[in-house]
């Protein structure tokens, strides 16, 4: 059954915003959430995660300043706003949730739950 559902992708031009969603339906807590990403041709990489039960977030260094992961427990759902997007921006975006994580890399290993991804897209 489908376990995390991603909305909010869509087409925009260079310097606007989109907030992105990640609703969870998991029966039990998964304290390492992200945000990952996928343009064609290139590899799935971290955009945002939060790890180490909250304490750690980590930001790619070309979204710093830009781009802000949340979470809301009580809706079990996270989100990314992406503010002043560039066209490097536009990519497949993944969420992620896993129990726990040491490293954001974690997310990538086995056990970790993803959603079908929404597609940004990011006209100059």
């Amino acid at each position: 059954q489908v376990q995390l559902v991603e909305s909010g992708g869509g087409s925009v031009q260079a310097g606007g915003s989109l907030r992105l969603s990640c609703t969870s339906s998991l029966k039990y807590n998964t304290n390492c959430v992200g945000w990952f990403r996928q343009a064609p041709g290139k590899e799935r990489e971290a955009v945002a995660v939060i790890y180490r039960v909250g304490a750690d977030t980590l930001y790619a260094d070309d979204v710093k300043g830009r781009f802000a992961i949340s979470q809301d427990n009580a809706k079990n759902t996270l989100y990314l706003q992406m503010n002043n997007l560039k066209p490097e921006d536009t990519a497949m975006y993944y969420c992620a949730r896993r129990v726990f994580c040491l490293e954001p890399r974690d997310l990538l290993g086995e056990s970790s739950f993803w959603g079908q991804g929404t597609q940004v897209t990011v006209s100059s």
